[in-house]
């Protein structure tokens, strides 16, 4: 099992942009062995102490191996859509680990 943790940071005003490739992108997580375990959208009230910027999600996401996560990575239909993720999307504090 590889797990992913994402802090998703997006341009000021392309929420709408950016569920539209979450609509597309998660329900295709499931294709490759994958699940998402989480998806959390903080608000300032969710946070003890913070020394980074807020992101506007929080995923973590596990796949049965490497090789699901790289399938998923380079699905075709994904693919199709990574312009309303690379229109939205600004960056990713993207973590990869595995369960202790």
């Amino acid at each position: 099992m590889i797990f992913i943790t994402q802090f998703i940071y997006l341009f000021e005003g392309q929420e709408e942009v950016f569920h539209q490739f979450e609509d597309i992108a998660i329900p295709t997580i499931l294709k490759y062995n994958g699940k998402l375990l989480l998806r959390v959208r903080p608000d300032e009230k969710s946070y003890i102490e913070s020394n980074i910027e807020q992101p506007y999600e929080i995923h973590l996401v596990e796949f049965e191996s490497e090789e699901d996560f790289e399938n998923f990575k380079h699905d075709e239909e994904r693919k199709k859509f990574l312009h309303l993720k690379e229109q939205s999307i600004k960056s990713v504090l993207f973590i990869k680990g595995n369960k202790l």
